[in-house]
């Protein structure tokens, strides 16, 4: 599916909502809202609300800050849930309609629009749910709800689908959707919108890293997906020609950092910053590797104007744990899938 970009001049349609508020829990979600206020047409303001206790979410925000935030855009200080300031916008751009909190503020919302934006995996697995013939829970992959949660997921699916067929749901999003998806979304009133980044091309470019290889570090080992010994095999045989920047995951932990930091031509980057902003520098001399992930396809995106090439390597059969359902893979490997034809 070939992205297209919103002018940045458009406009809120006239007699549209021209406030908009976002809860955000992660740095792609902040990233996501940011390029769907600055297309222009949702709204003309917008609040957004960060989850507090999310140290990326710190660092993103205020490097993003620190480059000039999108006019009209304001980041208010973190809280715990978003119920307090969803009350009078038009417009809620929802980043994790699987979240809880989100959850629980959905079914006692009033009608307003809605748009959702990216959030990894989980968007295309939300777009799914929501263009089944038949309402479904709004649940995580691989999770086990418990009755109470399938309950409030069922309502809070019930809710979108009612806003879709009302025309007042739109998905904004980077991610190269299958057409046949495309079809059930419309079919259901779902608008999807895509993008490439305009407004984090927009700001002064990065600095590029000295390192010609850089390697995306994966959650796949601390989600007991991937095995870790041949991960982190993988990623030390990345720098047997010469000497690789690992920018980390968020959510890594000690049991793939703690080995890398000490292997040799392995230089860790610091944890914080999402790819999509901290590797915006690279250039043609660039290589960027890494197992399947959305942050392929949005650095694909974000840097095919600068030649980088940004390549994703098919997980190994012998490294997935019992945990991966098959279903899983097979998701994962369209990331892979999608590279052909791309720099």
């Amino acid at each position: 599916m070939k992205h297209t970009s919103l002018p940045a001049s458009s406009q809120a349609r006239a007699g549209d909502p021209v406030t908009a508020t976002a809860w955000v829990e992660t740095p792609l979600q902040l990233l996501s809202v940011l390029e769907a206020h600055h297309a222009g047409r949702f709204a003309r303001h917008t609040r957004v609300l960060p989850r507090s206790g999310a140290g990326a979410l710190v660092d993103t925000v205020a490097a993003l800050t620190d480059a000039g935030l999108p006019d009209g855009l304001a980041v208010l200080p973190p809280a715990p849930a978003p119920a307090r300031h969803q009350n009078d916008s038009g417009v809620w751009f929802i980043g994790d309609a699987f979240s809880g909190q989100v959850q629980r503020t959905l079914v006692g919302d009033r009608n307003r629009d809605y748009v959702i934006v990216d959030d990894g995996l989980a968007t295309l697995h939300l777009l799914r749910l929501l263009s089944r013939r038949r309402a479904a829970p709004l649940e995580r992959a691989r999770v086990r709800s418990s009755p109470l949660r399938r309950a409030l997921g069922l309502a809070s699916a019930v809710k979108l689908r009612a806003a879709a067929r009302a025309g007042r749901v739109t998905v904004f999003t980077v991610l190269p959707l299958p057409e046949p998806l495309v079809h059930d979304a419309a079919a259901a009133g779902i608008r999807v919108v895509t993008h490439d980044f305009p407004w984090l091309r927009s700001l002064p470019g990065g600095s590029a890293p000295a390192e010609d290889r850089v390697v995306l570090g994966s959650a796949m080992v601390r989600d007991g997906l991937v095995h870790a010994e041949p991960y982190l095999a993988w990623v030390t045989e990345q720098a047997r020609n010469g000497a690789v920047l690992y920018h980390p995951h968020r959510r890594e932990d000690a049991r793939t950092l703690e080995p890398l930091n000490a292997a040799p031509g392995v230089r860790v980057a610091p944890r914080g910053l999402p790819a999509e902003l901290a590797l915006r520098g690279l250039r043609a001399r660039h290589r960027v590797v890494s197992l399947p992930s959305t942050a392929v396809t949005s650095l694909r995106v974000l840097l095919e104007r600068h030649g980088t090439t940004v390549e994703a390597v098919p997980v190994p059969e012998p490294w997935w744990t019992d945990r991966a359902a098959p279903e899983l893979r097979a998701h994962l490997s369209t990331f892979v899938a999608d590279q052909k034809g791309t720099s």
